[in-house]
């Protein structure tokens, strides 16, 4: 993982012939394109250029970007398949109690009722309901919700403390 960068989108193919670009967000937090004039791309021969942006609108589930000194197709054609990113420092504020899975990746996960640590977060799974924290606990993969309701976060401590229903680990 590369901790120096945040990747905010991913830059799909020029769209229209103004050299606007058609992006996939890699990012849920809100307003994130709407107030970005400045990032970086990193082009798919693995060259970062700075990027400045005259305007920036949502298309369906994408978004439209237009680059300053970007006005062709051609010129944006250098674009398509580049990751768009900021700098670590840069990446967006979280609202108190919401963290990026990212920062909680290795924290310990203990059970509350046990007093005993489950394992370390290795990955995120997603299905469309609650993000899983995927950990190893005894050489077997361990899905676990995180939902307010039963993890506590004490990021300082690198720790999660989760409170489990009765037989969850028996699944």
């Amino acid at each position: 993982m590369d901790t120096g960068r945040v990747v905010i989108a991913e830059i799909l193919r020029p769209r229209g012939n103004r050299g606007e670009l058609l992006a996939r967000s890699q990012t849920d937090v809100p307003g994130r394109f709407e107030n970005l004039r400045t990032a970086r791309a990193r082009l798919r021969n693995g060259t970062d250029v700075p990027v400045e942006f005259t305007h920036v609108w949502p298309h369906k589930e994408n978004w439209v970007l237009k680059l300053a000194g970007v006005d062709s197709i051609s010129a944006a054609e250098q674009f398509r398949g580049a990751d768009l990113w900021v700098p670590f420092g840069e990446r967006a504020r979280l609202p108190e109690g919401e963290f990026f899975q990212t920062d909680l990746i290795g924290c310990a996960v203990v059970d509350r009722n046990r007093g005993k640590q489950l394992g370390r977060l290795d990955a995120w799974q997603q299905y469309g309901g609650p993000p899983l924290m995927e950990l190893s606990m005894n050489g077997k993969q361990v899905l676990i919700p995180f939902v307010s309701a039963m993890c506590n976060v004490d990021l300082e401590a690198r720790a999660i403390t989760v409170d489990l229903p009765e037989g969850l680990l028996d699944l």
